[in-house]
């Protein structure tokens, strides 16, 4: 018998996973990826499909073009960044100076879990610390470049930790940057070739324990290790205490931004860069890590009604990644002082109602024999029971044609968000399988106004 490759990708995912959120009693896991890899992704993070990542640090003050503002002033001495600089700050003014108008006075944690929870999303991934090394706590590590210290003087990843675990179901996680672009010990180490480890071992793996021991994370999302050498991170032995002896071994996940060498081949799940979206089965589990605003991770003021994605963009990129295997975690960032900007909250709140129609095709769901339809483009499906087609441009004439599905004779057809079952039949033209008509609906009787959702029940 012979077995197509989807079907023998399907069945390795399916023996990936965890069948539960937690792991229990696997391991004991050692200092090597052989080892770290061996370890089973617990099954919370592939059932929740969607996530919210949030980018808040310094570069909220300036605001201005990308949360590489630092490095792109600085470091790339990027024109469009000096001219801002010199038309707007005094001529002795550095990035550090910044940090006290990080304000954060308008900052509510409550409300942030409350638009979190809205969104659909299942859990959250928040910004301890950037590439420009600023925590958003009170690190022993960096003493007076933190949120405690200086600007708001709160503790910023505690209120929301808080806030999220008391008012939602959501679960908690964290970014953290393996290095600084300016910190003395990493600049020192680079100009060592990475032949010596002091911000490694000074600053980097005290910082990373330090955030699980205090927070309790289920995702840590590493970044910045393409900055080094593999060998100079050290992961794997970090990653070996997270999975043996740490407060979260049971059930935290983490991605692939372990060692230069290592992204997109060791890991919990891979990220491989951002905006991963590969379009076909994968036979690792992946994630989309994209932003909102299509230019910025971080909050920018100079940007237009075109710099932020419709949710025509979001549905589609949300059905072709779930299709496929991946989650999505879809990124905002929030002003300095403390706020979700109106374009974001409804972005958010939009996903959400979606979601609060179409999630049965979403959550706890698994990639189909077909990601998507062989005939008509702009069909992904995924499955259950049954399976779901996410229809992203409503038909011309009402009439969909699909080539992937085969009825059988007790087939049922259903749009998501609508009781009344639709009518099909089988064929229609050469190489349709099955022809469904879509309802004559408009305005309120709509069950969503983009991405419908079409429940297949008894099809091959």
């Amino acid at each position: 018998m012979k077995f197509s490759s989807s079907w023998l990708i399907l069945l390795s995912l399916s023996l990936m996973y965890a069948v539960s959120d937690v792991i229990g009693d696997g391991g004991p896991y050692y200092p090597n990826w052989e080892s770290i890899d061996s370890r089973p992704l617990p099954g919370w993070y592939d059932e929740a499909k969607f996530g919210i990542f949030i980018h808040w640090g310094v570069y909220s003050v300036p605001a201005f073009g990308t949360e590489w503002f630092w490095h792109k002033w600085k470091a790339d001495e990027d024109p469009s960044f000096v001219e801002f600089m010199k038309e707007n700050y005094p001529p002795k003014f550095q990035y550090p100076d910044f940090g006290p108008q990080f304000t954060a006075e308008m900052f509510d944690a409550n409300h942030f879990a409350d638009v979190i929870k809205a969104s659909g999303a299942q859990y959250v991934v928040l910004t301890s610390k950037h590439h420009e090394g600023f925590t958003n706590y009170a690190s022993s590590y960096s003493w007076n470049w933190n949120s405690v210290d200086i600007g708001p003087n709160r503790d910023l990843v505690g209120e929301l930790a808080e806030a999220i675990r008391s008012r939602t179901e959501v679960k908690f996680g964290l970014y953290y940057s393996l290095y600084e672009w300016f910190h003395p010990l990493f600049m020192k180490d680079k100009a060592n070739n990475f032949e010596t480890q002091e911000y490694m071992k000074m600053v980097m793996r005290p910082q990373l324990h330090e955030i699980v021991n205090k927070y309790h994370p289920w995702v840590i999302w590493a970044d910045g290790s393409g900055q080094g050498p593999t060998e100079y991170w050290n992961s794997t032995d970090f990653l070996a205490w997270l999975y043996n002896e740490s407060p979260v071994k049971d059930y935290v996940v983490v991605n692939d931004r372990w060692g230069k060498s290592d992204i997109c081949h060791h890991g919990g799940y891979y990220t491989c860069h951002d905006r991963y979206n590969p379009g076909v089965l994968q036979d690792h589990k992946w994630e989309d890590a994209m932003t909102i605003d299509k230019g910025s991770w971080g909050y920018r003021r100079d940007t237009n009604s075109k710099s932020f994605l419709t949710m025509d963009e979001i549905t589609t990129t949300l059905a072709e990644t779930i299709s496929c295997g991946g989650n999505l975690l879809m990124n905002f960032g929030p002003t300095h002082d403390g706020r979700i900007i109106p374009i974001f909250e409804e972005r958010l709140r939009q996903t959400g109602e979606w979601l609060a129609v179409n999630g049965e095709a979403v959550y706890a769901s698994r990639p189909w024999r077909d990601q998507n339809d062989t005939l008509t483009s702009g069909v992904w499906y995924t499955r259950k029971d049954d399976v779901y087609a996410f229809v992203l441009d409503w038909p011309d004439n009402n009439t969909l044609y699909l080539g992937s599905p085969i009825p059988t004779y007790n087939t049922k057809v259903s749009m998501l968000g609508l009781e009344t079952p639709l009518n099909w039949t089988k064929g229609g033209r050469p190489g349709v399988n099955i022809t469904i008509e879509f309802p004559i609906l408009a305005g309120p009787k709509l069950p969503c106004d983009y991405a419908w959702v079409l429940k297949l029940e008894n099809v091959l």
